[in-house]
């Protein structure tokens, strides 16, 4: 079961890479321009290279002009895969980019000014326990969990 599913964990890897930073996303949308062009150049006889890189970049933008299209079945095969590629894969990727970068919430603390919090309110806590004792009080121990709603 565990040799099935391998294919599909280093897939999801893959992915996993190249969506989280945007330099790599774009290499591999350019390292594929390069090779379907490259291919499409040796799949159909009368084009040339430019011709070539021409249709990927139409092809994987989905705009498909129509001025250059695939007449052996090796072409049409990688023009399908092309565009499958980039509607399912690619396109998304850069979309969940940039919707993760509107979401961040700049007024966030990082983990480094949460920790400084914490020790500034443990110090604040023992002072106010040492006044208290100083005067005679018992302070309640406000920092438990709270308590459950009584509606319950």
């Amino acid at each position: 079961m565990e040799a099935l599913l391998l294919p599909f964990r280093l897939v999801y890897r893959a992915v996993f890479w190249l969506a989280n930073s945007p330099k790599t996303l774009l290499i591999a949308y350019s390292l594929l321009i390069v090779v379907c062009g490259t291919l499409y150049d040796r799949f159909e006889p009368d084009t040339t290279f430019g011709d070539s890189i021409w249709w990927a970049v139409v092809t994987a933008s989905t705009v498909g002009y129509g001025d250059i299209s695939p007449e052996t079945w090796q072409a049409r095969l990688m023009a399908g895969l092309l565009i499958s590629i980039m509607v399912l894969l690619v396109i998304p990727l850069i979309t969940a980019h940039f919707a993760s970068k509107l979401i961040v919430d700049t007024d966030a603390f990082r983990h480094e000014e949460q920790e400084e919090l914490k020790l500034n309110l443990r110090h604040v806590r023992a002072l106010l326990d040492e006044m208290a004792a100083r005067q005679g009080i018992s302070a309640p121990d406000s920092a438990g969990p709270p308590e459950a709603p009584s509606d319950r």
